[in-house]
């Protein structure tokens, strides 16, 4: 038994057992297959950086993990910058099909995956996307994520709320000025609604920049006062450098009660940065007054998928993985399995048609599989920001909704 086969059997024992792992040889070929591409549109630059890099590691820690093979096909992985606008994705698009890839997977932006939509579907090749999901991206055929639609973490998170503040609580909404925080706006929206509570009064939008400086969050934080009391909770959409900068200056304008978000607001490295040690303020008040987040993936996970590939993520990179890269992890994980059942000279149409065949995948995020829309059927779970040993840390309270 190799390396690959063993660890495809750790892993099918989470939930199938034994019998159903060693059943999956028997689909599709059992013979070395030629080599194959894919095609991974990434950013390399610019704010989403962080986010593009995440996905690369995933990806290629899957590989990594399984001879370098797809579905049993030696894979060239080829890699084309994303850029910021639909332009330079449908670039990045071009260079790919020109290359002969059989499938596509990435995609950060929002922005991007609209733009290259009607050119994923003319071209005919699966676009097995793994972060970008908005929400007005519908009646696809060749477009697939494994990570989530966009308004879906701000409705888990509005179930949430919905049950545990008062109707009466006042809650103040911030995000950048982007599509992306609409569709989680509106999907809080509609989690969150019941007759007889307190409407959301409006969101404060914010300027979406990556670099920010240390006060640009400040006047749009005086608009959550409304007759000098604040709200009895901060909602907010926020990533990355946004999410360091906004947390630090709503500290600083003397807010003291809880933060809630969806996961991205703590993923990476944002908590390191906040964290100021043992004996810093800041750290302090987050543990006093509480960040809690929901996620459809948290390393801390506990069930046998999650295990395999968070010891070898951290052992690879020395930090612990973000959904980021449990997403394009995952995207290796369908393509692997799409591709086998597609036979030993797969097409891309037949890689598309098996992508629909696959079935349940036994995630580090836990089971899930593929809905009518070509998106993920998964749990969301509750975080929040906890000391973990000497560390901020984001730790699993409780599961929430499945949606999708």
């Amino acid at each position: 038994m190799n390396r690959r086969r063993a660890l495809q059997l750790l892993a099918a024992l989470g939930t199938t057992g034994l019998a159903a792992a060693c059943g999956s040889d028997t689909e599709g070929t059992s013979t070395p297959g030629s080599p194959i591409k894919i095609g991974l549109i990434v950013p390399g630059s610019g704010p989403n950086k962080a986010i593009g890099d995440e996905i690369v590691n995933g990806f290629q820690l899957f590989l990594s993990l399984n001879d370098q093979e797809l579905g049993g096909h030696p894979v060239t992985v080829v890699q084309a910058e994303e850029g910021e606008n639909a332009k330079s994705g449908q670039a990045a698009v071009d260079r790919l099909l020109k290359e002969g890839v059989i499938a596509l997977t990435g995609v950060v932006s929002s922005a991007v995956m609209s733009g290259i939509r009607d050119t994923v579907e003319q071209a005919r090749v699966p676009l097995v996307g793994s972060n970008a999901s908005p929400a007005s991206l519908q009646s696809v055929v060749y477009i697939w994520r494994t990570s989530y639609v966009l308004d879906e973490p701000g409705e888990a998170l509005g179930r949430y709320l919905r049950e545990s503040l008062d109707k009466s609580s006042r809650i103040a909404v911030f995000a950048p000025s982007n599509s992306s925080s609409k569709d989680v706006i509106d999907g809080f929206r509609r989690g969150y609604y019941e007759e007889g509570r307190r409407p959301i009064d409006g969101e404060i939008l914010t300027p979406d920049k990556a670099e920010l400086g240390k006060t640009v969050f400040s006047g749009a934080i005086h608009k959550a006062l409304k007759n000098n009391k604040w709200p009895d909770a901060i909602l907010c959409h926020y990533a990355g450098t946004q999410a360091v900068q906004f947390i630090k200056q709503l500290y600083a304008e003397g807010y003291r009660g809880p933060i809630y978000a969806p996961g991205f607001l703590t993923e990476g490295a944002v908590l390191s940065q906040l964290d100021d040690g043992e004996l810093g303020a800041q750290r302090a008040l987050i543990v006093k007054h509480g960040i809690e987040t929901v996620l459809n993936y948290s390393a801390d996970l506990n069930n046998t998928a999650n295990r395999v590939f968070s010891s070898a993520y951290r052992k690879a990179h020395n930090t612990s993985p973000t959904t980021y890269a449990m997403a394009s992890y995952d995207a290796a994980q369908v393509l692997d399995k799409a591709i086998r059942l597609a036979g030993g000279d797969p097409t891309p149409q037949q890689v598309n048609l098996a992508l629909g065949k696959i079935g349940q995948i036994d995630s580090p995020r836990g089971p899930w599989q593929f809905n009518q829309p070509r998106t993920p059927q998964q749990k969301w779970y509750l975080r929040k920001v906890q000391l973990d040993g000497r560390m901020l840390s984001n730790v699993v309270i409780t599961e929430l909704a499945t949606l999708g």
